[in-house]
C-alpha cells in the first residue's frame, strides 16, 4: 500500500492522456538496475535505491518510467507507432521533497517525423499541465543535443573530446572546465623516455612487446585485465586527447554558441547567423531545428513563451535531440521535463531502430503550485 496519497487531480491527467491515443501501462516497482546505471546519467545514478537478489543480480526501486516503459514495449513486441501513458510512484533520493513520489508521463514511440512528434509532445505536456493548473502561465525552456553535437563535431576535435563534451551537455560547471582545458594542451606526464620515443615513432608492436616484458618482469601480467595491445591503444588515445586543444577562433565560437539564450521566435535566425559567422557546416542540424520550430508554430504553440538556450540540457544521458522543461512563469520548480531519446530502444535490445520522445510530470511539484495559487 502506498505511503503517500495519490494527488486528487490524477484522474484529470489520466483523462487527458486517454484523449491522446495512448495506452496506459504500469511497470514493476523492482527493476533491473543495469539499464539505469548504463543509460540514466550520473545525476540519477547517485540517487537510485539499489539492492540485490539472492543470485547477486543488481536491482533497484523504479527511479523513473521511461526505461521500464521502453523495456516493456520491447518485451511485448506490440509494434509502432505506439503511445504509452503512465502514472505511478518512483523512488529516488532528492535534495528537497520526499524520496517516494508520483510521476505521470507519456512516451511516443516510432513516429519517424521527428519535428511533428517533438511539437506534439510539447503541446501534450502543456495541455496536461493547463488542465490541472488552468490559472497559471507557463514558461518552456528547450535545448537541442543534436545541434550541440553538430557544433562540437564541426570544431574538429578528436572523437574522445567530442564524447566528453556531449556527456557534459547541460552541466555548466563541467562544460566550463572542459572548455578551460581545451584552451591549452596538457601532455601526459610520467611516461618513460623509451615509451615516449615509441609512441612518437608510431611503433605499436614494439611498445606492446616492451609493456609485455615489463609486465612479466614485475609479475603484473598474470593479474592484468587488459592485454598490452589494449594498453597501447588506450595510451595512444589518452596522449591524443591530452595534446588536443582548440585555436582561439574555434574556442570563441564554442563559447558564443553556448551563450545563445533567445526566444524561439528568433532562434532559427540566430542559429543560422551563428553558423555563418563561425563558418561551421551545420546545415543538417539547422534544418532539423527549423522544422521543429515550424511544427511548434503549426501546432499552435506560443513561441514567445518558449526560450531556446543553446547550453540547456537535462541530467539524463539517453537524450539525443530535443530536451525541454516547463515551469510556472517566474518560478524555478520544474513541473514537466522531457525530450527525444532515439538511441535508447536499440541499446535496450530492440531489433529495429525506434525513434522516441516523451515527458514526465512531477505531481508533487504540481500540487505545490496548485496550493500556492489558492
Amino acid at each position: 500500500m502506498p505511503l503517500i496519497d495519490m494527488p486528487d487531480f490524477a484522474p484529470a491527467i489520466l483523462e487527458e492522456f486517454s484523449r491522446r491515443n495512448t495506452t496506459r501501462v504500469d511497470t514493476p516497482v523492482i527493476q533491473p538496475a543495469e539499464p539505469f546505471l548504463d543509460m540514466a546519467g550520473e545525476d540519477l545514478r547517485r540517487r537510485i535505491f539499489l539492492t540485490e537478489n539472492e543470485r547477486g543480480e543488481s536491482l533497484c526501486l523504479r527511479p523513473e518510467f521511461t526505461i521500464p516503459v521502453c523495456l516493456r514495449h520491447i518485451e511485448t513486441a506490440t509494434g509502432t507507432p505506439k503511445r504509452y501513458a503512465y502514472l505511478g510512484e518512483v523512488f529516488r533520493q532528492r535534495r528537497e521533497g520526499a524520496n517516494e513520489f508520483y510521476q505521470a508521463g507519456l512516451e511516443d514511440l516510432g513516429d519517424t517525423d521527428a519535428a511533428n512528434a517533438d511539437a506534439r509532445i510539447v503541446a501534450d505536456a502543456l495541455a496536461c499541465l493547463q488542465t490541472v493548473l488552468p490559472s497559471h502561465a507557463f514558461a518552456v525552456t528547450i535545448g537541442d543535443q543534436a545541434v550541440f553535437e553538430a557544433v562540437v563535431a564541426a570544431l574538429g576535435l578528436p572523437v574522445g573530446w567530442q564524447r566528453r563534451l556531449v556527456r557534459a551537455f547541460g552541466q555548466t560547471d563541467v562544460l566550463e572546465a572542459i572548455i578551460a582545458r581545451l584552451a591549452k594542451p596538457e601532455p601526459v606526464a610520467g611516461l618513460s623516455p623509451e615509451v615516449e620515443r615509441m609512441l612518437e615513432a608510431g611503433d605499436d608492436a614494439g611498445l606492446a612487446n616492451h609493456l609485455r616484458d615489463e609486465m612479466e618482469r614485475t609479475g603484473y601480467l598474470t593479474n592484468a585485465s587488459r592485454a598490452p595491445e589494449e594498453i597501447v591503444r588506450r595510451l595512444k588515445e589518452k596522449r591524443l586527447l591530452a595534446g588536443a586543444s582548440l585555436d582561439s577562433a574555434k574556442l570563441d565560437a564554442l563559447k558564443e554558441f553556448l551563450s545563445i539564450n533567445v526566444s524561439l521566435r528568433y532562434a532559427p535566425g540566430v542559429l543560422s547567423d551563428f553558423a555563418r559567422s563561425a563558418a561551421l557546416p551545420l546545415e543538417a542540424a539547422i534544418a532539423g531545428f527549423d522544422a521543429r520550430v515550424a511544427a511548434l508554430r503549426d501546432a499552435g504553440a506560443s513561441l514567445a513563451d518558449i526560450t531556446w538556450r543553446a547550453a540547456f540540457g537535462r541530467p539524463l544521458d539517453y537524450y539525443t535531440g530535443l530536451v525541454f522543461e516547463v515551469t510556472v512563469r517566474g518560478e524555478h520548480d520544474v513541473l514537466i521535463g522531457g525530450g527525444r531519446y532515439d538511441r535508447m530502444l536499440t541499446l535496450l535490445g530492440a531489433k529495429d531502430h525506434i525513434p522516441a520522445v516523451g515527458f514526465s510530470m512531477w505531481l508533487d511539484r504540481i500540487q505545490k503550485a496548485k496550493e500556492a495559487k489558492r
